[in-house]
């Protein structure tokens, strides 16, 4: 071996202890950080010790950064809110997944009083009609936001509703997959939500999805008096709640073209 290569060779080796020690630091804050995540919740009788040590566990680097580029603080008109959201896509898709979920929607709107129209909107933005269920996992992701000092209340709740959810539904909580903020299936619902509103123990069933969603609308609408407040309350953003009941009127109006 020549010089040059002895030189390289033993750059890498101190480059690749380096790194080694630097993420053994990392591993080792992120684990001090949450140690008081630890015993509250083994106070509320959740043990996650053989969780962390599961080879899934990951913590996620930089999901921090991702709630300052949600659609709905970086745009501040309707219209650019809309392209954001693929507006025109989901117009011209919802008559047909209305039709799909017809007998669900209609027994949704007969029993919680919400207006099918709205229920497949709320799903069409959230999820565009049960396409996208997230690529992160919640677990790891409230975490990680609780060892990086990011919403850490907000994390605290919603890992101890999750892991009350899984529990009482016997689930994997690594098999669930959510969005980065970890809003879980169709109608993309926190942990807390799911305990409270969501019917049925199926996650990835439509029909459930349908009438928790019309659950959860129906239960503010009667707190707040009109849905306008309650599409607010499934997401604090006006330009959703605008999105929301546009999409709804428009699909009552395509809706009524097919009836005729």
């Amino acid at each position: 071996m020549n010089i040059f290569k002895k030189i390289s060779l033993a750059g890498l080796i101190i480059f690749s202890s380096f790194n080694s020690n630097a993420q053994d630091k990392e591993n080792n804050k992120n684990h001090e950080n949450i140690l008081p995540l630890i015993s509250y919740l083994d106070t509320k009788g959740f043990r996650i010790d053989s969780l962390l040590e599961d080879s899934r566990f990951e913590i996620y680097p930089q999901i921090d950064t991702l709630f300052t580029k949600a659609p709905e603080i970086k745009i501040n008109n309707l219209d650019e809110y809309k392209k954001k959201i693929a507006y025109d896509i989901k117009k011209e898709e919802i008559p047909k997944f209305i039709d799909n979920n017809l007998e669900k929607l209609l027994e949704a709107e007969k029993t919680y009083g919400i207006q099918k129209e709205v229920i497949a909107s709320i799903i069409g933005i959230e999820s565009n009609f049960g396409e996208i269920i997230g690529e992160y996992n919640p677990f790891n992701v409230y975490i990680s936001l609780y060892s990086k000092d990011y919403k850490k209340n907000f994390s605290k709740i919603q890992i101890k509703e999750l892991l009350k959810f899984c529990e009482k539904n016997e689930l994997d909580i690594f098999y669930i997959k959510s969005s980065y903020a970890g809003a879980i299936s169709y109608g993309q619902f926190l942990p807390s939500s799911l305990n409270l509103w969501f019917i049925g123990n199926d996650l990835y069933s439509m029909d459930n999805n349908i009438l928790s969603v019309a659950n959860y609308l129906s239960y503010f609408k009667k707190k707040t008096g009109n849905i306008s407040k309650a599409v607010y309350s499934y997401n604090p953003s006006k330009l959703y709640v605008q999105a929301v009941l546009a999409l709804a009127k428009d699909a009552e109006k395509e809706f009524k073209k097919t009836e005729r």
